[in-house]
């Protein structure tokens, strides 16, 4: 399913009624589901977090900015955050089966919309940008809105969509930047002072632009060194990374390629230097994190300064990194950092790579359940310091069941369900279920043994394992349902019209297709089922003799998952017209089973010889 996330940024974070009819035009659109809505009164801005196929996202996110436009009067609006605009930013950001140039093509029509509809200037970055220097929000955006009555006018500045000119409607409205972006963090460090300086001080250690290079008084406070510069006049040329000081360009050249692997020319474009203009020029000092934009603020509600972030490609750069680095760095001046803090919504990913950093950092299992995992990194994270860490409303794209799957039924309702008189759900899903239960008793096993005394060697390979399984726990778990959604397939096709000779061959092709799907959803859960006998047969020999007999029983399980799944394979064959399509399934069938029953086999002759020697 095509799903498109749009994040509107809106500069009020304090008036309620305001907040809430904004939100309330996002929800009105069909097909958009607000996912998060989050004020801050000092920043006075609002985070909107909205999701939806790219058609309807399109529309909510118009509704927003128009209603934006009706309720904000940027001549009044002050507050600690850069803004330009009553819709200050309008971000698309790929999530399922889009591009990011699918979403550059949502930007471009929007724009064009609101130039056109509603009178306000928009210019567009990021992967929409219609100029390189202005993927950067920043440079868009500097000056913010005191700045456009001059710019608007200037050429240089025509935006790519609505007027170019500075009027009563747009002194209100102010521009809307609209673009296509990878998935934005935005992150906050908590820090136990109020002292804005402190937090500037981080802020620019970490930041990807960097800062200037000090000197002198800069323990444990760098920023109360003085500022280090350039004097090629007098052959002083000064590293931004370590004391060293050339006496010549090339020289310098050198020592960054030899010492630091570094460009120093490309460093000098980065931080908008030329080479040829140096003298007394301030020397700058590279950030620790590349995709990384922060500063220092303080917010008077929270009672503390925050180092303030955009992570924008968290794959490189994870929040749990800089928090890490910023932790150590507070620590060596002399502070504590308090917690942390998530606005709007996080991947589910980033949280599972920060759960498996702090789990790994003791030598803990990686590979509990996705919920659990969240939890760690939540609390190692410390993500409810300052406003309370709703993981269902928080993080985006968590493994759940939603809430009208089969799954979501508590055991005794779905044991009652499949006892009805209804043909769905059967067997495939009992047969899912059967595998999922043996996953699971596998990884418990594998968990049971990592990091204990005397498992130090296999700890490893019990902790992969254990990866694995979970990774296959969610599949078959989600076949339980698609084993009935299949079987609901065939019933549609079933009950298509057949009154015309047109009607009758299409109702036959659907039937048949039908059948086919059917027969590949019991098919992939028999594979996976195969996939636990491998792992529970391994891990059972690894783990902890104690815990054998929970091996076994994990292939017991899965060997039923997989015998299940194939007679629900076999039974929709006959139906199937397509000769080679069942051959080529019965050969396949009949080699699971076999590898099935000799890996069940052998775990209970394992099992049954350990348990005898006890």
């Amino acid at each position: 399913m095509k799903l498109v996330e749009c994040v509107p940024n809106f500069s009020e974070g304090r008036d309620q009624r305001v907040i809430s009819a904004i939100v309330d035009a996002a929800a009105a659109v069909d097909g958009v589901t607000v996912l998060d809505v989050d004020p801050g009164a000092d920043t006075n801005r609002t985070v909107l977090t909205l999701v939806g196929s790219p058609e309807a996202i399109l529309h909510g996110a118009f509704a927003v900015i128009r209603k934006a436009a009706e309720t904000i009067d940027m001549r009044h609006q002050h507050g600690a955050h850069a803004r330009h605009g009553a819709t200050d930013v309008c971000p698309f950001v790929p999530v399922s089966e889009v591009t990011m140039e699918e979403c550059a093509e949502l930007a471009r029509r929007l724009g064009r919309r609101v130039g056109d509809e509603l009178g306000i200037p928009v210019y567009l970055y990021e992967h929409a940008a219609s100029r390189p220097e202005w993927r950067n929000l920043a440079v868009v955006r500097k000056g913010e809105y005191e700045a456009l009555p001059e710019k608007l006018i200037d050429p240089a500045w025509k935006p790519d969509f609505g007027p170019a000119e500075w009027n009563d409607n747009i002194a209100r409205t102010g521009v809307v930047t609209i673009g296509a972006r990878e998935f934005l963090i935005a992150y906050n460090i908590n820090l136990n002072t109020r002292d804005k300086r402190y937090a500037q001080d981080l802020a620019y250690e970490i930041r990807e632009g960097g800062r200037a290079k000090r000197s002198g008084n800069i323990h444990p406070d760098y920023f109360r060194g003085e500022r280090v510069r350039y004097r090629p006049s007098a052959g002083i040329w000064p590293c931004g990374i370590c004391d060293h000081v050339a006496t010549t360009a090339d020289e310098l050249r050198g020592h960054y390629q030899e010492i630091h692997n570094e460009d120093f020319d490309a460093l000098l474009r980065r931080f908008g230097q030329n080479i040829e203009n140096l003298e007394n020029k301030i020397v700058k000092k590279p950030g620790l994190f590349s995709h990384c934009k922060a500063m220092g603020w303080v917010i008077e509600e929270y009672g503390c300064a925050q180092v303030t972030m955009n992570l924008t490609d968290f794959h490189i750069t994870p929040p749990h990194l800089v928090l890490e680095a910023v932790r150590e760095m507070a620590r060596d001046r002399g502070l504590v950092v308090t917690g942390s803090e998530i606005v709007g919504v996080v991947p589910y990913e980033a949280m599972l790579m920060a759960a498996r950093f702090y789990q790994e950092r003791f030598g803990g299992s990686t590979a509990l359940p996705a919920r659990d995992m969240v939890e760690i990194a939540a609390r190692s994270m410390n993500l409810s310091d300052v406003t309370p860490f709703d993981i269902d409303k928080k993080v985006l794209g968590l493994p759940e069941a939603p809430n009208d799957c089969l799954m979501a039924l508590k055991t005794r309702d779905f044991v009652d369900e499949v006892s009805r008189e209804s043909p769905a759900p059967g067997g495939g899903s009992v047969a899912a279920l059967a595998g999922a239960l043996g996953a699971a008793l596998g990884a418990m096993v594998s968990n049971l043994a990592i990091n204990k005394v005397g498992y130090e060697e296999q700890s490893a390979e019990l902790n992969q394992a254990a990866v694995e399984l979970q990774a296959i726990k969610q599949r078959l778990v989600r076949a339980v349902d698609t084993d009935t959604e299949a079987f609901n397939v065939v019933l549609d096709a079933m009950r298509l019209p057949r009154g015309t000779k047109e009607e009758k061959a299409a109702r036959k092709a659907a039937i048949q297709e039908a059948y086919k799907t059917a027969c590949r959803v019991p098919l992939e859960t028999a594979k996976l089922c195969l996939q636990v006998i491998g792992h529970a047969e391994r891990i059972g020999r690894l783990g902890n003799p104690a815990s054998v007999s929970d091996a076994g029983v994990a292939a017991l399980m899965a060997c039923a998952g997989v015998e299940g799944a194939v007679y629900n394979v076999r039974i929709n064959l006959p139906s199937i017209d397509d000769t080679d399509f069942r051959a080529e399934m019965n050969a396949e069938l009949d080699s699971m089973v076999t590898a099935a029953r000799e890996g069940r086999d052998a775990i209970d002759r394992y099992v049954l010889q350990k348990i005898s020697s006890t």
